[in-house]
């Protein structure tokens, strides 16, 4: 395992052998202080770039609470425009609650048939690719309008 190459050329190796000298107290070596050196550049540039990211981050948070407040101030102005139209055509907004009843309970029916036929269809929708689209050709476009439909009646008569 020692022996296996690695996959990255190291930035600086240490010597770790031990010294001999006359003298009793050790000196550093001059490779020990270009260590030094670099590791305490390593460190500034570590620290710059973790300012730097603080920064970058503190202006995407400024910008999402701009869009927040934007998101924030057209939905209540939908909401107010909504509000101004039910109270301009009240007639209309009963009619679209019993519509939207109706069409709940009509929803409830379409949803049960559709159920039904899965259930009874299940093998040929899994093994036929013919017999899932026309499924899905019977069911989808319905579904999806009448869903469209509900969702509208639901906002303004809501």
């Amino acid at each position: 395992m020692a022996n296996e190459p690695t996959p990255f050329v190291p930035v600086f190796s240490i010597d770790v052998t031990a010294e001999t000298s006359k003298n009793s107290s050790p000196t550093p070596s001059p490779k020990t202080n270009d260590i030094g050196t670099a590791l305490i550049g390593l460190t500034r540039q570590l620290i710059e770039m973790q300012n730097r990211q603080n920064v970058l981050l503190e202006q995407l948070l400024q910008v999402n609470k701009q869009v927040l407040q934007s998101s924030n101030q057209a939905a209540t102005q939908r909401q107010t425009e909504v509000n101004q139209w039910r109270e301009s055509h009240p007639k209309l907004v009963r009619s679209c609650k019993q519509a939207l009843e109706s069409l709940s309970s009509v929803q409830i029916d379409f949803l049960q048939t559709l159920a039904d036929e899965v259930e009874d269809q299940k093998e040929n929708l899994e093994e036929s690719e013919y017999a899932f689209n026309d499924f899905l050709d019977r069911y989808g476009p319905r579904m999806a309008h009448l869903n469209g439909i509900i969702q509208v009646l639901g906002h303004l008569g809501g």
